[in-house]
């Protein structure tokens, strides 16, 4: 079957709130060196496509302008370079940008086959999320069996899925949520116990179970947190930071901790990554985790499925933050 030479995908038509996303159409794009084309059947959506259309999250100078971290679909075209994936493979990835697409061009280092059983709509929900924990969970905060982990925001696509593999490795996980039935979640999920940050201080009760503190502390608060989970580790503990939405900026912080525990501080991003990093984290994945997703260890967390159509609707309900699990989109 020949391929369009045109595709849908969502514009910008400026920076703002959701109702700035538009569909349009523009020519198809076609594989360079290195890259497959996919034919999207579904859609991660992801904090980072808000903070983009919000103007906050330029994409790198050789990636996509178009919205969009992940997907999962068949792929159609392949690039010169490419012979361990095919036309006709089903596969999710982790993107550059532009997977808010019915067409996108993904690194082959960055791509994964459908775990067995998977359709694209739990195949969508898994390359952002188990990238970013991967790295900084297990390669950069090295958690090992035996260790505890905070994991803050615990019901985002991001706290479901570092729950999940905390406990699948052997770790004993604490949790912090905004509800009593997001609480709830978490602790279905796996964490030991989930603290509702409303009414409760999630550095009292860390002390109060722990006596000592956790090994890590998964972050993505930021400042207004950082005080407090600096007082939440145990010595030699390490605190991984992946984003800010409580601010970047810590005024008047006691930083005395870090020296007398010798704590780590550390954060990453994912989309400046090499695309070596990304194949190494994706080969670790592989080997690693997606044995656990094809036999229903753990599994991605989804709370709603969109049409691509109605991306609008998407954005608003990930920014309400009600949400527990993932949002897809699907073509």
């Amino acid at each position: 079957m020949p391929l369009p030479r045109e595709m849908r995908f969502v514009d910008l038509n400026s920076f703002g709130g959701p109702e700035v996303m538009v569909i349009g159409s523009r020519p198809l794009p076609m594989p360079q060196e290195g890259q497959v084309l996919v034919r999207a059947e579904a859609i991660g959506v992801n904090r980072p496509d808000i903070a983009q259309r919000q103007g906050s999250y330029p994409p790198p100078k050789d990636a996509s302008p178009i919205l969009g971290l992940e997907l999962a679909g068949e792929i159609v075209a392949v690039g010169p370079g490419v012979s361990d994936h095919a036309v006709g493979d089903k596969v999710c990835g982790l993107a550059n940008g532009g997977a808010y697409a019915e067409y996108c061009l993904l690194p082959a280092g960055q791509i994964l086959p459908f775990p067995k059983g998977y359709d694209a709509v739990k195949a969508a929900a898994l390359p952002e999320t188990f990238f970013t924990v991967w790295a900084n969970l297990f390669q950069m905060a090295g958690l090992t069996e035996g260790e505890t982990v905070l994991i803050h925001g615990g019901t985002s696509g991001i706290g479901t899925t570092a729950i999940q593999l905390a406990r699948a490795f052997g770790a004993e996980v604490y949790a912090t949520a905004g509800s009593s039935e997001k609480c709830e979640a978490c602790e279905k999920l796996g964490a030991k116990r989930a603290i509702n940050y409303r009414s409760e201080d999630f550095a009292e009760v860390i002390k109060a179970e722990t006596g000592q503190g956790v090994d890590i502390i998964l972050d993505m608060i930021g400042a207004a947190y950082f005080e407090r989970n600096l007082a939440s580790l145990a010595k030699d503990g390490c605190l991984s930071i992946i984003a800010f939405l409580g601010g970047a900026v810590a005024e008047r912080v006691n930083l005395s901790p870090i020296m007398v525990k010798r704590l780590t501080v550390t954060g990453s991003t994912m989309r400046p990554r090499t695309a070596e990093e990304k194949r190494a984290i994706r080969d670790d994945l592989l080997s690693q985790v997606w044995p656990l997703l094809e036999t229903g260890a753990i599994a991605p967390v989804i709370h709603k499925v969109f049409a691509f159509e109605a991306v609008v609707e998407a954005h608003r309900l990930i920014e309400e933050g009600s949400h527990i699990g993932k949002v897809v989109l699907t073509v």
